[in-house]
This record gives structure tokens, C-alpha cells and sequence, in this order.
């Protein structure tokens, strides 16, 4: 990808954290239609969050004092120490507004600001709770976002909280991650974290075997093929 091309996909991941901290102070969440499922993910990191956000604000007030008698550097390292603060906090507004989501025949799944993966649910072999610890450290660039090398080589794509996964998701076909800064992979699993793992699997189930049963419906009626998973 050019450096254009990076630079205009950073300052969407930059605006979204910033929308986010807005709907996160006024108690919504974006993407979740009515009839549609929210699965919470951000409870895992909270405290990964908070803590460093505490520190920031910490130093923010020292660092204040301390140069409160240089107007100059007192104004850079305030707008650098504020930034910083909503910076960690976005991280955790990110993920309370934009859960994953499941309805209308897709699993949205969603990794804060930084990507997202839509599955039709009829795409979906099988999901089963499997508490694991992810492949790679959860961070904004690439790698994160499209899984560590070995993961992107096994068709595996991860979205971690707090350092794990706890539910894995097979793929009768194969999708398509894009990363934060364009790079693609192809993958045929999915591992993510829900706050409550065993009631996304179950909605998820569910939500497989009624396209399960509307697919057959469709092919009974002449309305269509039903899909055919191993």
C-alpha cells in the first residue's frame, strides 16, 4: 500500500476511536440495529485500560506543576499528556460501542476501531467455546490485525482481548481479513473473545441452524439451493 494510502487508513482508525469516545459518554453503541444481538468483548480489558489511563492522568498533573513556570513546554507536553489520556481511553470506548454484532443473517465481528470481519452465518461450519491464549500481542498495526505470520499461514485470524480468545469459529468457505493498514489474508478460522463466551455460541448456533432450516425451506420451495456444509 502506498504511504498515502496509510496515512488516510490511520486517520480513519483515528476518527472512529474519537467517534467512540463521544457514543461511549452518551451510552450507545454503533452498528447495533434493533432485533439485532450485541456479544461484549471490552470487560476483558477493562482493567488493562483504567490502570494506564490512571498513570497518564497522573503524570499529566505532575508534569503540569512541574513546568508550570515554562508557558511553552507547559502547553506541548499538556496537549501531548490529554491526547495520550483519550488515546487509552478510546481503546476501551472503541470496544464498548462497537461489539461484535449478530443478526440479520451475519456475525459481525469487531476488534474496537481497528478492523472488522462480516460472516454470513450459512459460511459457518461450526463454533464451539475453546478458551485459548492468542497467537500475537493485540496491538494497531498489521500484524495484529491480520494475525501473527504462523496464524496467517494456517488461515486463522484472531481477535483477542486481554492476551485471549474464547470462542473459534470454522469456515466452510474461506474469508477475507483486511488489516488496519490494507493487508489482506485469507483464513478459514476465526477465534474472538465474548465477555460471555458460552451465550455468543449459543446465539451463534442458533442463529446457523435457522439459516440452516430456512435453506432447506428455500431449496423445498424451489426458492433456492440449500447450502451444503461438511
Amino acid at each position: 500500500m502506498s504511504r498515502g494510502g496509510a496515512l488516510r487508513r490511520l486517520a480513519a482508525h483515528e476518527g472512529r476511536w474519537l467517534v467512540s469516545l463521544v457514543w461511549w459518554v452518551a451510552r450507545r453503541r454503533i452498528g447495533v440495529a434493533p432485533g439485532e444481538r450485541a456479544l461484549g468483548y471490552a470487560a476483558a480489558q477493562a482493567a488493562f485500560v483504567y490502570g494506564p489511563a490512571f498513570v497518564c492522568v497522573v503524570e499529566t498533573v505532575g508534569l503540569s506543576a512541574l513546568f508550570a513556570g515554562e508557558p511553552a513546554v507547559h502547553g506541548v507536553l499538556l496537549v501531548l499528556d490529554v491526547y495520550t489520556v483519550l488515546m487509552v481511553l478510546g481503546l476501551q470506548a472503541a470496544a464498548v460501542t462497537r461489539p461484535h454484532v449478530l443478526g440479520a443473517g451475519v456475525l459481525w465481528l469487531r476488534d474496537g476501531a481497528r478492523r472488522e470481519l462480516r460472516i454470513p452465518v450459512g459460511r459457518i461450519a461450526s463454533v464451539r467455546y475453546d478458551l485459548r491464549f492468542s497467537r500475537q500481542e493485540a496491538g494497531p498495526d498489521d500484524a495484529a490485525a491480520d494475525g501473527a505470520a504462523d496464524g496467517a499461514a494456517a488461515g486463522l485470524a484472531e481477535f483477542a482481548v486481554g492476551g485471549q480468545t474464547s470462542v473459534t469459529v470454522e469456515l466452510a468457505e474461506p474469508a477475507v481479513v483486511v488489516g488496519l493498514l490494507g493487508r489482506r489474508a485469507t483464513v478459514r478460522t476465526v477465534r474472538f473473545h465474548a465477555d460471555d463466551p458460552r451465550a455468543a455460541v449459543r446465539a451463534v448456533r442458533e442463529a446457523v441452524a435457522g439459516a440452516d432450516d430456512g435453506s432447506r425451506g428455500d431449496a423445498a420451495g424451489g426458492g433456492g439451493a440449500g447450502v451444503t456444509r461438511p
